[in-house]
């Protein structure tokens, strides 16, 4: 996909001071790309690759979340 705003990109309602990322659903697809760079690069991942990282990230997110 060529235009990024054609997409309907939504950030975490947890995210604060604009360090995160956004992503945006398309058919099977999941792109994610830096919310500070809209027309930077982003990375497509099939839906369901996604939902598995997703799902790693929250199983490890006490020992990756450290404060």
């Amino acid at each position: 996909m060529d235009n990024h705003g054609e997409l309907a990109w939504r950030t975490s309602s947890k995210s604060s001071g604009g360090n995160c990322i956004a992503i945006a659903a398309d058919g099977d697809l999941t792109h994610v790309r830096d919310s500070k760079d809209p027309a930077g690069p982003m990375l497509s991942f099939r839906r369901q690759a996604f939902r598995e990282f997703i799902a790693a990230i929250k199983d490890d997110a006490p020992t990756i979340c450290r404060s």
